[in-house]
């Protein structure tokens, strides 16, 4: 089963100016709507952001799929006082280790590890912030040949991604 890795985020405001073309409705619709369509066919890996593994558990539950076979959960252990609540209904939580006070660089073991799996086919980027950009293009190095789709209706930074595309792969 290949897998499809997720790049998701709600903007907050305070954290630079992508708040202002965000849609938040249409970020949670289009992350349930991706998750909905492919996730008997493909496993969702993504990156535990507290805005979005909540949405994933929910769907999950409400479709009745079993966790283990379809997603797959990357956190870094930096943020383990602030991990969702809906991380205890993972079983199959990929934990990387924290760089001691340094927050970029334990996101940035954790997206290597998350995104030289071999098994990703695909990229999906709907709304976020920085991160959706840094994931961007570590993704495309990691994985040329692989498909990628920026959701840009949803604003935000996907949206800055869409209005840079280059590649024949992306679309």
């Amino acid at each position: 089963m290949s897998a499809i890795f997720l790049s998701a985020s709600v903007p907050l405001v305070g954290r630079g100016t992508y708040h202002e073309t965000a849609d938040p409705f249409l970020i949670q619709c289009a992350v349930r709507e991706l998750v909905i369509a492919v996730i008997r066919q493909h496993k969702i890996v993504w990156g535990g952001h507290p805005a979005i593994t909540p949405m994933i558990w929910s769907i999950c539950e409400d479709l009745g799929v079993d966790y283990s076979q379809s997603v797959v959960l990357y956190q870094s252990t930096f943020f383990a006082e602030i991990f969702p609540e809906e991380n205890k209904h993972f079983q199959n939580v990929v934990f990387t280790d924290a760089v001691p006070n340094d927050r970029a660089a334990s996101l940035l073991v954790m997206r290597e590890k998350m995104l030289s799996r071999a098994d990703l086919s695909a990229a999906v980027f709907i709304g976020g912030m920085d991160g959706i950009e840094v994931e961007h293009k570590m993704f495309k190095e990691l994985n040329p040949q692989a498909l990628i789709l920026p959701i840009a209706s949803t604003g935000a930074a996907t949206k800055i991604v869409f209005d840079n595309l280059s590649d024949d792969n992306e679309a």
